[in-house]
C-alpha cells in the first residue's frame, strides 16, 4: 500500500497538487479548493507533530476499529465522510498563498523516523504507528485530490 513516507509517492502527490488552480471545482463535498488545501495543511502539521488536537469522545469508542478498516487495503475513502471540527475550514482565499506550504510539508515527511511516531495520537483514531500514519495520510491526500479531479 502507498505511503507518504515513500519518495516516489510524495513526488506523485506534489505533481497532482501543482495541477490545482483557483478555478478547480469539487466533484463532491462542501469545500472549495482553497479550503481543501488549508484542511490538508492542518492535517500535515498534525502528522508531522507540529500541532496536536484533543481526542474526540466518539473516537475513543470507534477510532481504532475505523483505523484498521481504513488502512487494511487499497480501497479509497468514501465521499463526504465527517471531519474533526478543527479541520473544517471556512476561510476563503487564493491557492497561491497556501499551495507552497502544503508541498513543503509533504516534503518534510522524508526525514521522519519510526521513533517520531512512538507516542503519536490522532484526535479520532488514537495511537497510530508510522506505517499507519503513512498509509492513512496518503489515502487522505489522494481522496482530496480526486475530489478536485487531479
Amino acid at each position: 500500500m502507498k505511503s507518504i513516507f515513500e519518495k516516489q509517492v510524495r513526488e506523485e502527490l506534489i505533481q497532482r497538487i501543482e495541477k490545482l488552480s483557483d478555478s478547480s471545482t469539487a466533484l463532491w463535498g462542501k469545500m472549495n479548493v482553497y479550503q481543501m488545501i488549508v484542511h490538508c495543511i492542518k492535517t500535515e502539521e498534525m502528522y508531522l507533530r507540529l500541532k496536536s488536537y484533543d481526542r474526540l469522545f466518539i473516537g475513543r469508542i470507534f477510532g481504532q476499529m475505523s483505523l484498521k478498516s481504513l488502512v487494511k487495503d487499497e480501497k479509497q475513502f468514501k465521499q463526504n465522510e465527517p471531519t474533526h471540527p478543527e479541520f473544517k475550514i471556512k476561510d476563503k482565499g487564493y491557492i497561491s498563498s497556501v499551495t507552497t506550504r502544503w508541498i513543503s510539508l509533504i516534503r518534510d515527511f522524508e526525514d521522519k523516523k519510526e521513533a517520531d511516531y512512538q507516542d503519536f495520537s490522532h484526535p479520532f483514531f488514537g495511537k497510530m504507528t508510522k506505517t499507519q500514519v503513512g498509509q492513512y495520510n496518503y489515502k487522505h491526500i489522494d481522496h482530496h485530490l480526486r475530489q478536485f479531479n487531479v
